[in-house]
């Protein structure tokens, strides 16, 4: 383990929780792909799945813009959920022309289960309420500084 940088050393103190909320996120990032891929998702169609929200159908473009990307990645990820038995493209009945999203019963089952990994805290088990109530304000302190509204919440 390396040495804790004085707590009178600023610039390294910041530094070194960087790197631990780094090495934080990874591990999380870890556990989350593991449970992903045992539903038979990448953490790209999951994303995707979870962003759907199963009671409003949403087109395709829609979805990109939520998820930041190219619609032409958002028709890749709607092909492997649909070939899944996740969504269903149906046409839009206020534009004929267009097609929307819909999440099938199935797609609401495993949505449910990929909201419930992607919320998994097995790593901060080991901390208090005390603990855990003051990790939360300092994690929402600092996320609320630097994220611009396109992060969203993940």
């Amino acid at each position: 383990m390396a040495p804790s940088p004085s707590p009178d050393d600023g610039t390294g103190l910041a530094g070194d929780t960087v790197r631990r909320i780094l090495h934080v996120a990874a591990a999380l990032r870890h556990h989350q792909d593991e449970a992903i891929a045992a539903l038979g998702l990448t953490p790209a169609a999951a994303r995707a799945l979870h962003e759907l929200d199963p009671d409003h159908p949403l087109p395709a473009r829609d979805l990109a813009e939520q998820l930041g990307c190219d619609r032409s990645n958002v028709t890749g990820l709607a092909d492997r959920l649909e070939q899944a038995g996740l969504v269903e493209r149906r046409v839009d009945p206020a534009d004929r022309r267009q097609k929307t999203l819909v999440v099938t019963g199935r797609g609401r089952e495993v949505r449910d289960r990929v909201g419930r990994v992607m919320s998994d805290s097995r790593l901060l088990d080991g901390l208090t309420t005390a603990e855990l109530a003051a990790l939360r304000e300092l994690v929402w302190k600092v996320s609320d500084g630097g994220c611009p509204e396109e992060c969203g919440e993940v």
